[in-house]
């Protein structure tokens, strides 16, 4: 029998704050954390200069500097907002982190991108000066899973996430799947990515940025007519999975559970999503939750603002959701933050839940006709009772991800 898995802990960090009642001022306020970075202008053929960066991060304020020394930005990302959950669950500097029934399922997109460069510079020049014990563990691609597992200790299983923007929505499946299956009581997961260029530059080469430089205010519009492609965000967020009779055992809060989760890949494309593909996940999800669309009460779509994925995505979600469920998407307040924004959506769209309050998709004011005529979410929030949150993220490799949270608050 499958066990019941509940949200005991949520924590994170992204460009408009680290906390839900900072972020949903700023929301409410209509303000996006979208900047002009201006020490981009020196990569001439890159074409956008626009980015959702996190400001004021210093984690050696917090930890200390050895604690630091695997760890890249992202990997720092993945840490903090993991120390904000663990906190938040009431598990910091509990022993039962360290039980071995305690796991992590978490992702990023890639390590940190300047590590590689030390092995770029033996490559090409021969020389190894700028290589140490380091360089390796903060370029892995499971850099952020391991540095929060030798930090807190966790000596339970570790599921490295991977998959470009399904990253941290696969991190909170699997974790979900751990504890259901009796694999493990306590699970940490999510996923984060950094801000860098070079994430930038593969969807400029690909003709996928926004060029609205002069008007970052403006962009990325998702499902938009006038929508002229994403920009890169970073971020990063946390959720403690936990089986619910433990959870209630020990007094932990209890935000949402964890119903359903669906994924597959498209077998198809590297980079061009399939609608059918993506409607099988959705009805995995569903099935999984024991639950029909008509009881979803609000969808988090992925949004990323370019034309291809948002027309692919909206048609998918129109033929097995129907057009009355509000949708919206948080890519135009956060950017496209890759292998956090599974994770940053899925926090966001708990606390929105809990809260009865449903932001718009920022800078959406006229839906494009091609996009398939779902209830959009735009220009003012919602205020709704919900019983279940269906949140969806889509990722090159045609990796597709559907999370199902239930409101028990």
């Amino acid at each position: 029998m499958k066990r019941r898995v509940v949200v005991s802990g949520m924590g994170g960090v992204t460009s408009l704050g680290d906390d839900w009642a900072s972020i949903r001022a700023r929301m409410a306020a209509g303000e996006t954390g979208i900047r002009v970075m201006e020490d981009w202008s020196r990569y001439q053929d890159i074409h956008t200069r626009l980015a959702a960066p996190i400001l004021n991060f210093a984690p050696e304020d917090m930890y200390p500097r050895k604690k630091l020394r695997s760890m890249g930005r992202v990997a720092r990302l993945a840490v903090y907002a993991t120390d904000r959950a663990l906190a938040d669950a009431g598990l910091k500097d509990d022993p039962l982190v360290r039980s071995g029934r305690t796991g992590i399922a978490y992702g990023s997109s890639f390590g940190s991108p300047d590590s590689v460069l030390g092995f770029y510079e033996l490559k090409m020049n021969g020389s190894s000066k700028n290589l140490n014990a380091t360089n390796y563990i903060r370029m892995m691609s499971h850099t952020t899973s391991v540095n929060i597992g030798i930090f807190f200790g966790v000596t339970g299983r570790i599921i490295p996430t991977s998959c470009a923007c399904a990253s941290g929505s696969q991190g909170i499946g699997y974790a979900y799947e751990a504890i259901a299956s009796g694999k493990a009581d306590i699970m940490i997961a999510g996923g984060a990515e950094e801000l860098d260029i070079t994430d930038a530059a593969t969807f400029d080469t690909l003709y996928a940025t926004s060029t609205k430089n002069n008007a970052p205010h403006t962009t990325p519009r998702p499902f938009d007519r006038d929508r002229d492609g994403l920009v890169i965000g970073e971020g990063a967020a946390t959720l403690i999975l936990e089986e619910y009779e433990h959870a209630v055992a020990r007094g932990a809060p209890i935000y949402t559970e964890l119903a359903g989760f669906g994924t597959n890949s498209d077998g198809y494309h590297a980079t061009h999503p399939q609608a059918s593909t993506i409607k099988q996940a959705l009805k995995l999800a569903l099935e999984d939750a024991g639950i029909s669309a008509e009881n979803i009460g609000f969808i988090s779509g992925h949004g990323t603002a370019t034309q291809f994925g948002d027309n692919v995505e909206a048609e998918a979600t129109y033929k097995v959701m129907g057009g009355k469920i509000p949708f919206h998407s948080l890519k135009g307040h956060f950017g496209h933050s890759l292998g956090a924004c599974g994770a940053i959506e899925a926090w966001l769209g708990i606390e929105m839940m809990r809260d009865g309050w449903f932001c718009p998709t920022a800078n959406l004011e006229n839906i494009d006709e091609q996009c398939a005529p779902l209830n959009y979410v735009m220009q003012e929030p919602r205020a709704l009772d919900i019983d279940y949150l269906m949140s969806n993220n889509f990722a090159f490799g045609g990796i597709n991800t559907s999370l199902i949270f239930k409101n028990i608050g």
